[in-house]
This record gives structure tokens, C-alpha cells and sequence, in this order.
């Protein structure tokens, strides 16, 4: 081989490296720029589901919203864990993230219409996608070892039987599309706990949660927050402002801010325990707390538009004061598989107690139904509450430690 051709191996090997075997990811490494913006083109369809949830706010569309975005979020998980676990930022990992893109814009196209007659074009937009992860999947199996060979193969025989089933749900009646993608939803979790709770010691260690993996759904939390702020703006946007829609659609930004305070206070940026229930937990959990974020920021959007009303609509009352419930809970519910859940009792087991008597609070608040900016003034109070007892603790803390 000449010297040349050495040259253009090295460099082919630099750019198109095969993807890192099982247990190798770096533990702290740092989310970089590509997992970002494909995770803002994630959130895109995010804002895709929100805005038809906006526009049919009743139960039968937040039941619709729901199949909707547990697809959107497996799928995102789905790619999140294999970049941490087999990919690296050359042209192959940029090549693999491209891929996905360009899947994932006619998909979030057709998010409108995936209840409807033309709900087919989506189910097909998402079979492809799972498919596509699927392939990832198997090419990063290749090089398993024979204690990852069988959750390999279960893994992507898995992704690729959703990618089938969808493909095969665009041939279905419409009405029938949305039960069956709930089915596909619930089994494809019970499939990933299943093969996460039979995970051998090896497997434990190498899904463990990085550094990389919490800073990222910490930054989709971010991103999906922002989505609350763009209710709000549609809500004004959409309505002649005055001073009572404005007063409501500020007051629903600080809401906003304090769910924002009240995860990264409490679990944001914060490593779990390695073991293997905690890695599930954490990991699933996520899922409606990103749901309940996402369905705030639509019901924000009915919150401006009846800022005059005596009292706020049936059904954004729930889903807001449901959305903030259930941040509260999940919130709390992720505290349980922190380090600090077992070194810092005096703080988190009050602070659990607090969180569900607020969570409660929150949702005889939404059977109430006051006027919006009443409502919108009681959950920023009841935010307020947990944070206020945090702080409370950790002062008193610091004076006994003094003494």
C-alpha cells in the first residue's frame, strides 16, 4: 500500500469510525451541537402535537395528543440511547443524525391530520423512522459480545415490529389507527422494561446513565418548556390584547418559569443511581413529565384567549392544572433514584410529602375552574410552595450547622 493510500485509510477510519461496542461510551462527556439541533427538530413535532392539542382541547383530542407524542418521544429516546451508547461525532454519526432528519420533517407534517382519514401518511412517516432505527440498531449489534447478542437482537427485532405494525396501521379504518397505536405504545414499554429488568450485571453497566444522557433530557426539557411560552404568544397573537389578557398571559409564563424551577431545582443535571430499576425509572419517567409540559403550553393557548371569562374553560382547566400535578409527581417520583433521596432525607422525604399534597391541591384547584388569572395566580402560589420549603430546610440546615 502506498503512502497515499495509507493516508486515505487513516482518514476514511478517522471519518467513518464503526460504532463503539457495548460499555464503552464515555461517561462525562458532553452534548455537542448535532444532538442538539436534532433534538430542537424533535421538538418541532413536540410544538406540532401541541398546536392541534390547542386547537381540539377536549378529551377525545388530549387522548389523541397523547398516542401522538409517546410515538415522538419512544422514537426520540429510541435514537437518543443509541448515540450514546454506539456513536461518534464524525461524518458516519452526522450521516446517521441526517438520516433521522429527513424522516422526521414529513412526519411532523402529517401530525395534524394523524387522527383523521389521511392518518395513514403518518403511520407510514413513522414506520419508516422506526425502521431506520431499527437498521441503526442492527449494525450496531454486529460487534456485540455474547452477553449482548440476545437484548441486541431482542432490541431490534422490537424496533423493527413497531416499524411494521405502523406500516401496517395505515391500511386500517381511521378510526381504528389511534387504538391500535396505543397498543403498539404500551407494548413497545413493556418490551424495553422486560428487557431492561432481564439485563445481565454487563448490560446494567453499560445502560447506565452518562453524563451526556442527563444533560440531554434535561436540554429537551428546556426546549420543550418553551412551548409554554409559545402558547401564551399564540394565545395574545390570536386575541385583541388588553390589559386582562396580558395580566393572564404573563402570570402563565411565571407558571411556566416555576415548573422550570421546580425540576431543575430538585432532579435536573442530577446523575441517578446505577442500578437497574433506578435507569428504567428515570428514563420512562420522563415521559409524562414531557407530556404534561407539552399539553401546559397548549392549554396556556385557551388560558389568554378567556382571560375575561368568570371562569376558565373545563377542559384547560384540567389539562393545566392536571399538566402541573403531574410535573410535581414525576418530579418527585425521579428524586426517589438520586443519590440525594438517601443522603439528604431531612430535605426530599418532606419535600416528596409537600409535592403530593400540592399535586392534589392542583387538581381541586382545575375542578373549580376559577377565572384565569385567579387560576393562574393559585399555581404559581402552589409551585412556590415546594421551592419555598426547600430553601426553608437548607437555611435552617446551614444556622444548626453553624451553632
Amino acid at each position: 500500500m502506498t503512502s497515499r493510500q495509507q493516508n486515505w485509510a487513516r482518514i476514511r477510519r478517522q471519518l467513518w469510525r464503526p460504532p463503539r461496542a457495548h460499555g464503552e461510551q464515555p461517561q462525562h462527556r458532553v452534548v455537542g451541537p448535532l444532538e442538539l439541533f436534532y433534538d430542537l427538530i424533535v421538538v418541532v413535532l413536540v410544538a406540532q402535537a401541541a398546536h392541534h392539542l390547542a386547537d381540539h382541547l377536549t378529551w377525545h383530542g388530549l387522548g389523541e395528543f397523547a398516542v401522538v407524542f409517546a410515538l415522538v418521544w419512544i422514537a426520540w429516546l429510541n435514537g437518543t440511547l443509541h448515540h450514546d451508547l454506539h456513536g461518534h461525532d464524525d461524518a458516519r454519526g452526522r450521516s446517521l443524525f441526517l438520516v433521522q432528519i429527513l424522516v422526521l420533517v414529513p412526519l411532523g407534517a402529517f401530525i395534524p391530520e394523524a387522527g383523521g382519514e389521511d392518518g395513514g401518511h403518518f403511520a407510514i412517516a413513522a414506520g419508516v423512522l422506526f425502521a431506520v432505527l431499527a437498521l441503526l440498531w442492527l449494525l450496531s449489534s454486529r460487534g456485540s459480545t455474547a452477553e449482548f447478542r440476545k437484548s441486541s437482537r431482542l432490541y431490534v427485532t422490537g424496533t423493527a415490529a413497531c416499524a411494521v405494525v405502523l406500516v401496517a396501521s395505515a391500511f386500517l379504518p381511521a378510526d381504528a389507527r389511534m387504538p391500535t397505536w396505543g397498543l403498539l405504545v404500551v407494548a413497545y414499554l413493556v418490551g424495553f422494561t422486560a428487557v431492561t429488568v432481564a439485563a445481565v450485571p454487563a448490560q446494567v453497566t453499560a445502560l447506565a446513565i452518562t453524563d451526556a444522557l442527563t444533560e440531554r433530557f434535561g436540554l429537551f426539557i428546556i426546549i420543550v418548556l418553551g412551548e409554554t411560552v409559545t402558547g401564551v404568544v399564540n394565545g395574545l397573537a390570536g386575541e385583541p390584547t388588553s390589559a386582562m389578557s396580558l395580566a393572564v398571559g404573563l402570570v402563565a409564563v411565571v407558571v411556566g418559569f416555576g415548573v422550570w424551577w421546580t425540576y431543575f431545582d430538585f432532579v435536573g443535571h442530577r446523575r441517578p443511581r446505577r442500578a437497574r430499576w433506578v435507569t428504567l425509572q428515570w428514563m420512562l419517567t420522563h415521559l409524562p413529565l414531557t407530556a404534561a409540559l407539552t399539553a401546559m403550553g397548549a392549554a396556556m393557548v385557551g388560558l389568554v384567549e378567556h382571560a375575561h371569562d368568570s371562569r376558565t374553560p373545563v377542559a384547560t382547566a384540567w389539562v393545566l392544572c392536571g399538566g402541573v400535578a403531574v410535573v410535581l409527581l414525576t418530579t418527585m417520583f425521579l428524586t426517589t433514584g438520586l443519590e440525594a433521596w438517601q443522603h439528604d432525607r431531612e430535605l426530599y422525604r418532606p419535600l416528596a410529602r409537600t409535592c403530593l399534597v400540592v399535586a392534589l391541591a392542583a387538581v381541586a384547584l382545575g375542578a373549580v375552574r376559577p377565572a384565569p388569572l385567579v387560576l393562574g395566580l393559585a399555581l404559581v402560589v402552589l409551585l412556590g410552595i415546594p421551592w419555598g420549603l426547600a430553601v426553608a430546610r437548607r437555611l435552617a440546615r446551614d444556622e444548626t450547622a453553624t451553632l
